[in-house]
């Protein structure tokens, strides 16, 4: 009986991973310490300052900046996280702010400039609504998890220590807050904010449409030295993450299983808006442009020195269809 290969393997706690977790599910010639206990941003920076893991969910635009400074990481078109976007700018409600092109020359905090979620917000606030993002000024509350240059023209700094982008939006210090996550003020239903766009679900419906957009967020990277000295692990790893995912759709298919009195309606709704596939794996054409999208976004906001190929970012064996086939280790 051949070794397994022992790698940690640190995600979110998505359904998505539920079998690899539990065991069901197997990455060939593998063995996983699967960690789940930790939040996206946690993970994050210490996949980026310590590489704390040895596969990692990660950021998609915090990948990119790696890869533009030669970082020893490759990624797999393993895309555990998507979200629509334009629901996650949020705007105080006595600063005049009615329509997108009212935040140029406004206050708008964010976590950090890099973000995933918010590269996405600026790209599509620059593309579909002509607010380009050096005329709006930006506050950051905490710091990049892979530090880099803004560029000239760019306006960012800091929130003071121990302030919160929300609660400065809140107490009006703030014009707007972009955010990854819905804000605690409009959980609470805080009558002093409120989302910029109101019928935000509409917006993106049709930003799919229009685009075939579904936004990739995060992306699994792998340690380059592993790749390097196991070239079958990539294959290995897309092969379990597409057979974990299956097992869920399949344990979606039972109502029961969640606690919503119209998920069926819901789950309807979304295969007739986006396929049977939403969280589709590899690079098929929808999600080459995805991800070709996010590359021209991350130069234009500064990031990246330029724009990288798919072929630098990913390890050249799961870019094919071959993935899909059940494989060995050989």
């Amino acid at each position: 009986m051949s070794k397994l290969l022992h790698l940690t393997l640190a995600t979110g706690d998505y359904e998505s991973i539920r079998a690899i977790k539990e065991g069901t599910v197997k990455a060939d010639g593998i063995e996983l310490t699967v960690l789940t206990d930790m939040d996206s941003p946690t993970r994050h920076w210490r996949m980026a300052r310590n590489r704390d893991f040895d596969v990692c969910e990660f950021s998609c635009s915090s990948y990119l900046l790696a890869k533009d400074k030669g970082v020893d990481l490759t990624a797999i078109p393993v895309f555990l996280h998507r979200r629509f976007r334009h629901g996650f700018i949020f705007i105080n409600i006595n600063k005049g702010i009615n329509k997108p092109a009212d935040l140029i020359g406004k206050k708008v905090g964010l976590k950090n400039f890099q973000a995933t979620a918010l590269v996405w917000i600026r790209g599509i606030l620059e593309d579909e609504f002509q607010v380009p993002h050096k005329k709006i000024n930006w506050h950051a509350e905490r710091e990049e998890d892979i530090p880099f240059a803004p560029p000239k023209g760019l306006t960012l700094v800091r929130i003071p220590p121990g302030k919160r982008v929300e609660s400065m939006l809140v107490e009006g210090e703030l014009d707007g807050v972009i955010h990854p996550d819905i804000i605690s003020p409009i959980m609470n239903k805080d009558p002093r904010v409120k989302c910029l766009f109101e019928r935000y679900k509409e917006e993106e419906i049709d930003y799919y449409r229009r685009t075939g957009i579904f936004p990739i967020m995060h992306t699994t990277v792998i340690k380059q030295e592993i790749v390097d000295r196991y070239p079958w692990v990539p294959m290995n790893m897309m092969v379990a993450f597409e057979r974990a995912k299956k097992v869920a759709y399949q344990r979606m298919e039972n109502p029961r299983r969640v606690p919503l009195a119209w998920f069926r309606n819901a789950q309807e709704e979304q295969e007739q808006i986006l396929g049977k596939d939403p969280w589709v794996y590899g690079l098929n054409e929808a999600n080459r442009k995805n991800v070709s999208t996010l590359i021209r976004y991350s130069h234009q906001q500064g990031m990246i020195s330029r724009e990288l190929s798919l072929d630098e970012l990913f390890d050249k064996s799961t870019m094919g269809e071959e993935w899909k086939l059940p494989l060995s280790r050989g």
